[in-house]
């Protein structure tokens, strides 16, 4: 009765599941892998974050370019406080709020931005504390540049003169007459009242969209694993059926010639 499986249209579908299971056993489980180490990444960046605090600050120079290695180390730099901005849409401790950020001109001649802290509510000028005059050494964990769209960061435009949506070097280049660092830095303690607004584990280290797409896709390949098995089953079933009613002679006249050549095999 299962001299059929010997037939090519059988040879084909047997090779088929025989190279597609494996196939989607291995898709799913590399996806998973993918999604492992996304995790693993976010603990390790998030232990970093923490052990960076205590670490001894080192000279801006010595971080750039900002990496996943080199971002949220403490990082001390000198200059004097330039152009202030705002930045708004911006949380902490679950409340809507907006960043001070000033701009810090370094014996260098580039600009670093610095955020001196966070206040609540929306954005007003006139109750940001104006940074100190002088000369003045920051201390702080190093930042990368930020991206609109990624990490919450607003990519909305047409802001009022005075605020960026990002803090970034391509964000700023057309507000502040200043060559800019690519890079910023949050200081560990507010400056005038202000909360100090917390360092960040490095791009591409949490689990954002892109880690749980990694899990839906090991979820479809197994699916499909599994969906190839039960297909075959079911082809096998129904050949076996159409099989033994040949044998009966329970096959429609329409039928018979398949009968035939199915009995005949």
């Amino acid at each position: 009765m299962y001299r059929f499986l010997l037939t090519s249209r059988w040879w084909g579908i047997n090779v088929f599941v025989l190279l597609a299971i494996p196939f989607c056993l291995f898709m799913g489980s590399w996806q998973l892998s993918r999604f492992q180490a996304r995790v693993d990444t976010s603990h390790q960046a998030t232990k970093q974050v923490e052990t960076d605090r205590t670490e001894a600050a080192r000279p801006l120079a010595s971080l750039l370019p900002v990496d996943q290695s080199t971002s949220g180390r403490q990082t001390t730099a000198t200059g004097r406080y330039g152009k202030q901005l705002l930045v708004p849409g911006r949380q902490l401790d679950g409340k809507n709020g907006y960043y001070v950020l000033t701009l810090l001109r370094t014996d260098g001649g580039r600009a670093l931005p610095v955020v001196r802290g966070w206040l609540p509510g929306k954005p007003d000028a006139a109750k940001a504390p104006a940074a100190p005059t002088g000369e003045v050494t920051v201390t702080g964990s190093l930042q990368a540049s930020e991206t609109p769209g990624d990490n919450g960061v607003s990519a909305q435009g047409g802001l009022p003169s005075g605020q960026t949506a990002a803090i970034s070097a391509a964000s700023l280049v057309n507000l502040v007459p200043y060559q800019l660092y690519d890079a910023w830095v949050t200081l560990d303690k507010g400056d005038s009242g202000m909360k100090a607004v917390p360092a960040t584990a490095p791009a591409n280290t949490g689990l954002d969209l892109k880690a749980f797409q990694n899990l839906g896709y090991t979820g479809e390949w197994f699916v499909f694993a599994g969906f190839v098995v039960f297909m075959w089953f079911r082809l096998l079933r129904r050949e076996v059926e159409f099989a033994r009613d040949a044998e009966l002679g329970l096959v429609p006249e329409d039928d018979t010639e398949e009968a035939v050549r199915v009995t005949a095999v």
